[in-house]
């Protein structure tokens, strides 16, 4: 599959409509048995796309006579279709926004995989705004996705999220005015937990890298506890950095 039709497909479209949008676009005005070779699928089921697509409001007919002949509404009326969707997701964002924190179930928990799902739930600490709390951290963000810890970086530089790390000692990261490290005696793991707003974050660097955030205030709270301990006990490091 193209990418043109991978794109049609995402917005929605169903093969039937993503052959017979294409065949009307490239050869122009055209009768329906026509259009039905041309897309390669049978008269009827060519009828009932046609129909689905006026209703999109991206073909059109005239009718000359008996005979109907169809055409492309244009390309740039996609873009259109496309922008009355969002249109219309914008209207009812308040509702659903509304029902699901309403029926949010306390305890969430949510699992994600690879490295989509690493930014993921990097993007929700970005949204969330809250300072962030981590240990374990061995630089595999850095590592591993050198472009997007760049992006997720000057994200929380601009949000004025700060963050405290406590580190592996040996590591000696570099602190700045939004980032401050200690260190404990401990083994290097591959887990990382953030904590910030009511949520906990685990992190595991594996080959394909997973993680899990937790949705609970209470566990959050408990951990923050926890961190606090951590962070009492840790050498303080040097300040050197000025921007991240």
């Amino acid at each position: 599959m193209e990418k043109t039709e991978r794109t049609l497909a995402s917005l929605g479209f169903s093969p039937n409509e993503i052959q017979v949008y294409l065949a009307l676009n490239a050869a122009g005005s055209q009768k329906a048995g026509r259009i039905a070779k041309l897309a390669q699928i049978d008269r009827s089921s060519c009828y009932n796309t046609l129909r689905s697509l006026q209703q999109k409001g991206l073909v059109s007919y005239a009718a000359i006579g008996r005979v109907k002949w169809f055409q492309s509404a244009g390309p740039r009326l996609l873009r259109d279709y496309v922008r009355n969707q969002l249109a219309d997701v914008e209207e009812i964002l308040p509702t659903l926004h509304a029902q699901h924190k309403a029926g949010k179930i306390e305890g969430q928990v949510r699992l994600f995989k690879g490295a989509k799902g690493v930014r993921s739930i990097l993007l929700d600490i970005i949204r969330t705004g809250a300072d962030n709390l981590v240990f374990g951290s061995e630089g595999q963000l850095s590592d591993r996705m050198p472009e997007f810890a760049s992006q997720f970086q000057r994200l929380r530089v601009e949000q004025g999220i700060r963050t405290r790390l406590v580190c592996r000692a040996g590591r000696e990261e570099e602190d700045t005015p939004h980032s401050t490290h200690r260190y404990l005696e401990v083994q290097a793991s591959p887990a990382v937990t953030n904590i910030y707003g009511d949520k906990i974050a685990i992190l595991v660097w594996t080959d394909e890298p997973e993680g899990v955030v937790i949705e609970n205030a209470a566990a959050a709270k408990a951990y923050r506890s926890y961190f606090e301990v951590l962070w009492k006990t840790a050498r303080a490091g040097k300040r050197r950095g000025r921007n991240a």
